[in-house]
């Protein structure tokens, strides 16, 4: 693990490079949620935007928060090129979970919120949860296992587990777990090794407080 601040880790790893992320839509992402009804969304760990864009494009109210200033400042300059009216695509640059703007959103969404230095997924999960409306829906895709390509030391421990995740909606009852598997999928590496990978994917529906 890094011994850099998260915030310095991240905000190098984005400044080091043009563009970090292809730019597309998280596909597990866009399937769970096409055909939810647009409102306020909130993405944690936003990275360049992509997932932001895509929703504010179908009407939602989107934003995404991230640790990197460099990451937002992407996102943020993609939004101005595209006609997404009025406040349809924001971005702001904060650490989790004190950052994390005040709800009800009607969908909190997080594709890959994993990190090789300090994350407080739980705190980050827990708050998240507590700011999703009624009627409103929290969405996680996590890798399950660590790519075959990856140079980050990665114990049992550290990947996120489904009841792991799902102890973070509270009260249990309060929420209905529409979708909560583990899913493979293809992916290619960055030097062209194909693989197999796992992730866990979870959508629940806020049913009341």
């Amino acid at each position: 693990m890094s011994d850099d601040s998260p915030k310095d880790f991240w905000e190098s790893r984005y400044a080091d490079s043009e563009r970090i992320w292809s730019g597309r839509v998280n596909s597990t992402m866009s399937s769970l949620v096409a055909d939810l009804p647009a409102g306020r969304a909130l993405d944690l760990g936003c990275g360049e935007g992509a997932d932001v864009l895509w929703l504010a494009a179908r009407g939602w109210q989107a934003m995404g928060i991230d640790i990197s200033a460099t990451a937002v400042a992407r996102g943020q300059a993609q939004a101005e090129t595209r006609d997404l009216g009025a406040g349809g695509a924001t971005f702001l640059s904060a650490d989790l979970p004190e950052g994390m703007p005040e709800g009800p959103f009607d969908l909190i969404s997080a594709s890959f919120l994993q990190s090789p230095v300090a994350l407080d997924r739980q705190r980050i999960l827990q708050a998240a949860a507590d700011r999703v409306a009624v009627g409103g829906h929290l969405m996680l895709v996590s890798h399950a296992t660590a790519p075959p390509w990856s140079t980050h030391r990665h114990g049992p421990d550290e990947m996120p587990t489904l009841d792991g995740d799902l102890s973070a909606l509270v009260p249990r009852d309060a929420w209905q777990i529409q979708v909560g598997e583990l899913r493979e999928r293809s992916a290619r590496g960055p030097h062209g090794e194909d693989a197999t990978l796992e992730d866990l994917v979870i959508l629940a529906k806020r049913l009341h407080r």
